[in-house]
């Protein structure tokens, strides 16, 4: 299987699949690269070269202890990037990806990235505070915390559940969806898992946004019960330079079904364009 070490050490799983211009596709919490086992498929086949890797502490990545924060996923992402050697590259991230690409766009990205791509992501800030009144509070995630470590397994099946809309009226998600969110769940690392949770609910990426130049794609569902687009999309649109919002009507974190085929289709479209 295909790994680059990080410059402190860590061993980074990716897949890559097709040729052509670069994707670099980034996995929410707490899954990995198999998340976007769909897209690497669909954007090889339109003529891309795709990539998607396991953060760390993630999925085959090295389970690590330390350095489970944003400023880390970004060096780690840089030094992917710097490996393979990759340039007009387009970032796709979603949820904590969507804040891993924003924050490596904007310290390491500038001459090498051609587009960025957001769905459900968490920037600006997750966290309710004074300048953030949109944001949750506190307690709603260190009942993430408690989640994690009280019983892990049974946790991740029950977010399962909002995560893809399942407790909305009219929604089916199947239970092969949820098994394979539980299963990736499960292959992230307790210590990982948990410091990501402050990774993604604490980490303010207000000057981050305003420092990408590149055309920047932000979709968000409005009915996401995960990331709440009041606090996230609605917010990052008014802060990047040369930016798009698509809000997809009843549509959840999840990128799942008919809101996965008409996403995947939007960011081809704006590739394209």
């Amino acid at each position: 299987m295909p790994y680059i070490t990080t410059s402190d050490g860590v061993e980074i799983y990716y897949i890559e699949q097709g040729e052509g211009q670069p994707i670099i596709l980034s996995h929410g919490w707490p899954l990995n690269s198999d998340a976007w086992a769909l897209e690497l498929k669909l954007f090889a086949d339109a003529g891309y070269r795709a990539i998607a890797h396991d953060r760390r502490g993630h999925g085959r990545s090295s389970k690590t202890y330390a350095g489970n924060d944003m400023d880390h996923y970004a060096a780690d992402l840089n030094d992917l990037v710097e490996a393979l050697d990759l340039h007009d590259l387009i970032l796709i991230g979603h949820s904590t990806g969507g804040g891993e690409v924003v924050r490596y766009a904007a310290r390491y990205g500038k001459d090498r990235v051609a587009k960025v791509i957001t769905a459900g992501a968490v920037p600006p800030l997750m966290l309710n505070t004074p300048d953030n009144p949109e944001g949750a509070p506190i307690a709603v995630f260190d009942a993430i915390r408690d989640g994690v470590i009280s019983d892990r397994s049974q946790y991740y099946k029950d977010l399962a559940i909002p995560f893809f809309g399942g407790n909305r009226a009219g929604v089916v998600v199947s239970q092969g969806q949820i098994d394979d969110f539980w299963r990736q769940g499960m292959e992230v690392s307790v210590a990982a898992a948990y410091d990501c949770i402050a990774a993604f609910s604490e980490t303010d990426f207000t000057e981050d946004l305003k420092a990408i130049d590149a055309p920047f794609f932000i979709a968000h569902g409005d009915d996401d019960q995960i990331v709440p687009i009041a606090a996230a999309a609605e917010k990052a649109i008014a802060l990047v330079k040369n930016g798009t919002l698509k809000v997809y009507k009843g549509r959840p974190h999840g990128i799942y079904g008919d809101y996965q085929k008409e996403l995947d289709q939007d960011i081809l479209d704006f590739i394209r364009a």
